[in-house]
């Protein structure tokens, strides 16, 4: 089966050109199409998934001649595996849920079969990226999911907000796309190849160079950065609630935010061998935890609070990654992708019902109207706090353990981590009981018209809500009579994770679990006493409006870097390019014209003129070659 595996991505392919050529003709049938070739590729990863379970090895399947010039050989193949066969899952089965939500949730929009020839585009694009053997095939689906992204977060282009909200973060996936090209010209210029079974075969192999691996592992880094939301290259993200809801849960929850987790993952051998590198992923990570996660206990609107959560969320995931605990991380890429799904779902459902409306000061009271979307969005909330036997608590508590058994500041680093997980339970139940409890604080159109959202949104809830109680099971430790599936599983791809456990006993490894449980209640229960009968008129002071501002962070650098860059830029489209570049190549053209027309005055066409101008050529004549005989 794993030889048919062009076929996960073909389907999409097909979907895209189907949709994208037939948008204006094919109607709402459009929606339908796309999520049936989502659905098909869903149906092939499910049986390869099963196939590599069943033998965990390495398959390379080559698909055609990429490049092939000199000593240059690139194929263009696909590698699967353990690991890639995870993410096809995730991609093609949360990604067709969000296609059948968006049927109904964009059924009214003028752009309905163009909204979804871009999402069929997009999961092509992620499809490729964590499908390509070598370096080179994943950096064009990285490209493929920006471009992706970029479209659908401006996708109402007409809102100069949301078109400046889309550019944002095109520009900012650029930044570390730089890095991340850079890394691979490196990675290419010292072993000759870009594939990575061979580029783990040849590091291990080769002289160790400590300085120029580390530079390839940090250049990859800032890539990881851009794509996955991490200090400083984060601001994009929050900014991107500008695209309709589905796109916030599929690309900026579920995808393309974690492929910056896939290639670091897939790129072990060359992490793991640098401390230093890490040592900086484990603290950029757990500064943009906690940074995200202070800004998100301020924030008013739905969306906006969980951009927030997912850059503090994706923060524990490069912790985990820095401390090498890669199986950790993959694990909370899986269950953060079925719960924040189903959040951001969950807020596009409230929103439909609230006639657009986004704040949730003017939202409460929503629980009794809308039982279904109140019930799932609760179990997200539990989920993410780390509340057991969800999902969450699960792969969050062994993120934390496997940081508690870092050698270097391993207690420091857990507990400053520990506090992003006591506000994570804060911010979301925070969420919660404003938008769900109390009175409904809207206007009285918007009460009027409440009501559950139509089968085909809450039905992919109820999915993502099951996933986000049972998703947890497949990584349930050995302290607890479980076998960690997940771990047998990616052993056959990047070996046992950093501190397997062997270090602590089982009695501390309880302990530890039982700290977080009642961290997290601690946050459940600040947020219950804050809010169970929210006060909408009382404005944020102090340290409180400093967060709601975001620390002032994108002011700070649009007056550092953008209105600097602005006006420089005015200064060299001005002076350089319009009165130097443009004047010189402006100038030489304008004299040569002014010069000919002078000269086509002596073109008049009268026969005396020109006797008469030959009459003074030869007078001329004479003259010179008297002068030269007398000389």
């Amino acid at each position: 089966m794993a030889k048919m595996i062009w076929l996960v991505p073909l389907f999409p392919l097909i979907g895209f050109l189907i949709t994208g050529l037939g948008r204006n003709k094919l109607g709402k049938t459009n929606g339908w199409i796309a999520s049936l070739a989502i659905l098909a590729s869903f149906v092939v990863s499910l049986l390869i998934f099963f196939e590599v379970k069943g033998n965990p090895t390495t398959q390379i399947v080559p698909i055609a001649d990429f490049i092939h010039v000199a000593t240059m050989k690139i194929p263009f193949a696909f590698q699967v595996d353990a690991l890639s066969s995870i993410f096809l899952l995730v991609i093609t089965g949360i990604g067709f849920l969000i296609h059948i939500y968006s049927i109904s949730y964009m059924s009214h929009d003028e752009g309905f079969g163009k909204f979804f020839a871009y999402l069929n585009l997009f999961i092509f694009s992620m499809l490729l990226l964590v499908l390509g053997s070598n370096y080179l095939i994943l950096f064009i689906g990285w490209e493929g999911v920006g471009l992706c992204s970029y479209l659908l977060i401006g996708f109402w282009y007409k809102n100069i907000d949301y078109t400046n909200a889309a550019k944002k973060a095109f520009i900012m996936n650029r930044i570390g796309d730089l890095g991340f090209l850079v890394g691979i010209f490196l990675v290419f210029s010292k072993y000759g190849t870009l594939e990575f079974a061979e580029l783990q075969t040849l590091m291990a192999a080769a002289p160790f160079d400590a300085t120029y691996t580390t530079a390839i592992a940090l250049c990859f880094f800032v890539g990881a950065t851009g794509k996955s939301a991490q200090i400083p290259l984060f601001t994009w993200l929050p900014d991107a609630m500008a695209g309709p809801t589905p796109v916030s849960a599929l690309i900026h929850a579920a995808t393309m935010v974690t492929a910056g987790i896939y290639m670091i993952t897939r790129s072990h051998f060359i992490f793991s061998t640098v401390p230093h590198a890490q040592q900086v992923i484990l603290i950029i990570g757990l500064a943009t935890a906690l940074l995200a996660a202070t800004i998100a206990t301020q924030q008013n609107d739905i969306k906006k609070v969980l951009a927030y959560s997912t850059v503090s969320q994706l923060g524990f995931m490069f912790m985990a990654l820095g401390v090498g605990a890669y199986t950790a991380a993959i694990f909370h890429v899986i269950t953060h992708a079925f719960f924040k799904a189903l959040l951001f779902l969950g807020s596009g459902s409230v929103i439909h019902a609230c006639d657009g409306e986004q704040d949730i000061r003017n939202m409460g009271g929503l629980s009794k109207h809308m039982k279904i979307t109140y019930a799932t969005f609760f179990i997200g909330c539990i989920a993410i706090a780390g509340i057991p036997p969800l999902s969450g608590f699960f792969s969050k508590d062994e993120i934390m353990l496997h940081i508690f058994m870092h050698p270097a500041y391993g207690k420091l680093f857990w507990s400053l981590g520990m506090l992003a997980a006591f506000m994570t339970a804060y911010y979301m139940f925070r969420l919660l009981f404003v938008t769900f409890w109390g009175e409904f604080r809207g206007t009285q159109h918007q009460k009027e018209h409440l009501h559950e959202s139509p089968s085909l949104m809450t039905t992919p809830l109820i999915v993502l809500a099951i996933l986000s109680i049972v998703g947890g099971f497949i990584g349930v430790p050995h302290v607890l009579g479980g076998s960690h599936q997940l771990n047998h599983l990616l052993e056959s791809v990047i070996g046992v994770s950093a501190h397997e456990g062997a270090e602590l006993s089982a009695s501390n490894e309880m302990m530890m679990m039982g700290i977080a449980v009642l961290v997290a209640i601690g946050g459940i229960l600040l947020a219950y006493a804050g809010f169970k009968k929210y006060n909408a008129s009382k404005n944020s002071t102090g340290i409180a409006k400093f967060f709601e501002n975001k620390w002032y962070i994108d002011e700070a650098y649009d007056a550092t870097i953008v209105k600097p860059l602005y006006k420089k830029s005015f200064f060299y489209e001005k002076y350089i390019e319009k009165m130097g570049i443009d004047g010189l190549v402006n100038g030489i053209g304008k004299l040569i014209q002014d010069g000919s027309n002078r000269l086509r005055i002596l073109q008049s066409g009268l026969v005396g003129f020109y006797l008469f101008l030959m009459v003074l050529g030869i007078a001329l004549l004479f003259i010179i070659q008297l002068w030269f005989n007398k000389n």
